[in-house]
């Protein structure tokens, strides 16, 4: 009987570039969140307490304890950064939030300190999960693997056990446990993990295997040639530890000035407490002057100048689909002046799909032969049972043309092969090419296979009874704006993007061209993409790394900026991205990096007005004598005045102007 496509059944099978069980940290396990969470919650009780007019015992032992809470930590390494003989602006903060309180202004100071601590959580937070995502991908070789005896026999071993020239006997569906070579079997190996590679490679006698790849539908016999610390996965883990290291430290426009600004501030309220205290002023006055200086000179206007602007901008990235994990990568996206890109999951959706049909002429039941719909029955019959990912692109091709297929019986399949099945009482294979046709094949179908092979996409041979009926191609699919995507990187950055990948040539260079990308580097492995985007980087370049699979995670981590694709990306590429594009629409790309243009100029503006500000209110306390209300008046001030600027990018249309190639003058 003829069945639809809606009762077929359901089914386990691996996906895509698996990724490896999933270890995260507790939020709360960290030290810096328990302290965070405790300041900010005292702080939360006490203000409300305050504004209503509450007796102070009620609201200032609360902030006393989230002073110590969310102080502390900050603090102590301020302290320590001391006897290191530097300055920086957290043991500043610290000092002004006491200062602060010293004069009456305790909300101020608390205020302070909780936004410092929750800063600190969040940064502990994002290192434990890389740290967690790094130590995950080990997961993906397995621990154990069946190594075949010189006696016949086999036995069980941990993979750390290997040596070099054991042969392992890797059966189906299993991963592989250790580089190396097969020495004897035929399948199909599922490498995207190592390589990025959309559809399982044919693996036979003499083919290399890589630990942590997963098995087909055939066994193999594969020689060990490398030792478990030595093994491309491992490699992918140590190049991610070195580039998350060796990376230079991120910091904000602000910090760049940190220590100049610090020893400056300090030397400063020093000098207005010490020198009218030398020359007769009480020590009240002299001591309110400085603690004035010190509150109208605290860099709480700087830093919020320079603070909204970067997390407007993340909120409404975040709104519109891209999670910017921190304000230091927000700004870091308005820096880059290179684009590299991978292929599969990235550029293309990373699902195979049915590019080409092409009946042969004369092969089929009718004279002129099959029609289109006649020949993708029949594959789509033939392939309904298998677990291939051709097969599901095949099968799939069928379900959109909306087709009834024929009765299936005698289903078979030959990894590296194809699949055979009786249709309708016809025998039909489907299957590579170079398998199924003989030495003495006709031209035409030869020339059809070529045709196709050489517009990179992989050709699959349908026969009936013995006799080639039709020729199908499959590829990966461009994703819809990645030719506009690549169109407004090159605006932006004013040279086209690179293409990076582990895919064949053929099939890199035909979705190179039809995205608009002339620099085409394939055949890669992770090592290779990182050396090339060091090459760039040592070029003075700013490369933004655009990928979403394990292989990526070494580029990522050792470009300037790296954002990873959301919905198919690896834990390992999702924790060592710097950003990730949830809803894996890539015209977000330009569109982001444009918003971080646009944060960067606000911060500059805000910069100008608080310094301002801060110039005047501190020449008034030098020269004249500035009364404590207006210092905090005016400190206050121009800290509402920068905020409510930065907010300005927390508006759609900040979002709108952003994602139009005009929305962006550098």
């Amino acid at each position: 009987m003829s069945f639809t496509l809606n009762d077929r059944p359901a089914r386990v099978t691996a996906t895509r570039g698996a990724a490896a069980p999933r270890r995260r940290t507790r939020v709360f396990a960290l030290p810096e969140a328990r302290w965070a969470a405790a300041a900010l919650v005292l702080f939360l009780i006490a203000l409300p307490l305050q504004l209503t007019g509450a007796p102070e015992w009620t609201w200032g032992p609360l902030y006393a304890l989230a002073y110590v809470t969310g102080g502390w930590e900050p603090a102590w390494a301020g302290l320590q950064a001391l006897r290191e003989k530097t300055l920086d602006v957290d043991l500043l903060m610290i000092v002004a939030a006491i200062g602060a309180a010293s004069i009456g202004q305790v909300m101020d100071g608390a205020l302070l300190i909780v936004i410092f601590a929750t800063s600190g959580a969040l940064e502990a937070l994002a290192t434990a999960r890389t740290a967690d995502s790094v130590r995950g991908l080990l997961d993906l070789a397995p621990t154990t693997a069946t190594r075949l005896l010189d006696d016949g026999g086999e036995e069980t071993v941990a993979t750390e056990h290997l040596m070099v020239g054991d042969t392992l006997l890797i059966r189906p569906g299993e991963r592989v446990g250790a580089d190396g070579r097969v020495l004897d079997g035929a399948s199909e190996v599922d490498q995207a993990t190592i390589t990025g590679e959309p559809l399982p490679v044919p693996k036979e006698s003499g083919d290399e295997v890589f630990a942590g790849t997963l098995n087909g539908t055939g066994s193999l016999r594969v020689k060990v040639e490398r030792d478990a610390s030595d093994s491309v996965i491992a490699r992918i883990v140590a190049m991610v530890e070195e580039a998350s290291e060796t990376k230079a430290p991120t910091q904000l426009f602000i910090e760049k000035v940190e220590q100049r600004y610090s020893v400056g501030i300090v030397l400063a309220t020093l000098a207005v407490f010490g020198v009218p205290l030398a020359f007769g002023a009480s020590l009240t006055d002299a001591l309110l002057r400085a603690m004035t200086f010190m509150i109208v000179a605290s860099p709480c206007a700087v830093v919020l100048a320079t603070m909204p602007p970067l997390l407007s901008a993340i909120a409404n990235a975040g709104r519109h689909g891209v999670l910017v994990k921190s304000a230091v990568v927000m700004e870091r996206l308005g820096q880059i002046d290179a684009v590299a890109l991978d292929k599969t999951g990235t550029l293309t959706e990373g699902t195979p799909r049915v590019t080409d049909i092409r009946p042969l002429p004369g092969a089929g039941p009718a004279e002129d032969g099959l029609t289109e719909d006649g020949l993708l029955s029949l594959a789509a019959a033939a392939e309904h049972p298998s677990e291939h990912p051709l097969a599901r692109a095949v099968v799939a091709a069928a379900r959109e043309r909306g087709l009834v297929l024929p009765d299936v019986r005698d289903f078979s399949s030959a990894p590296g092969v194809g699949v055979t099945a009786v249709v309708d009482g016809r025998t039909v294979a489907v299957g590579a090419p170079a398998r199924l046709l003989t030495d003495a094949a006709d031209p035409a179908v030869a020339m059809v296979v070529g045709e196709l092979e050489d517009g990179g996409r992989t050709a699959v041979l349908v026969q009936c009874d013995g006799v080639p009926v039709g020729v199908l191609g499959i590829a990966d699919r461009l994703r819809p704006d990645a030719a506009a995507t690549v169109a407004a990187l090159t605006t932006l950055t004013g040279t086209a993007p690179t293409l990076l990948t582990g895919d064949n040539p053929r099939s890199a260079a035909r979705l190179a061209a039809e995205a608009g990308i002339t620099d085409v580097r394939a055949g890669l492995l992770p090592q290779d993409k990182v050396t090339a985007v060091r090459e760039r980087e040592a070029a003075g370049r700013k490369v933004l790394v655009v990928g979403d699979g394990v292989n990526d995670a070494p580029a990522l981590a050792a470009a300037h900026t790296g954002l990873a694709m959301g919905r198919a990306g690896s834990d390992l590429a999702l924790e060592t991205a710097d950003a990730v594009i949830v809803r894996d629409e890539l015209a977000t790309v330009p569109a982001v990096v444009a918003l971080s243009r646009a944060a960067r100029r606000l911060v500059v503006q805000n910069l100008v007005i608080a310094g301002v500000f801060i110039s005047g209110l501190v020449i008034w306390d030098l020269v004249g004598h500035l009364p404590l209300p207006l210092g905090v008046l005016g400190h206050e001030g121009s800290t509402v005045i920068v905020g409510l600027n930065g907010l300005r990018l927390l508006r759609d249309a900040a979002w709108r102007r952003a994602a139009t190639p005009a929305g962006d003058d550098r």
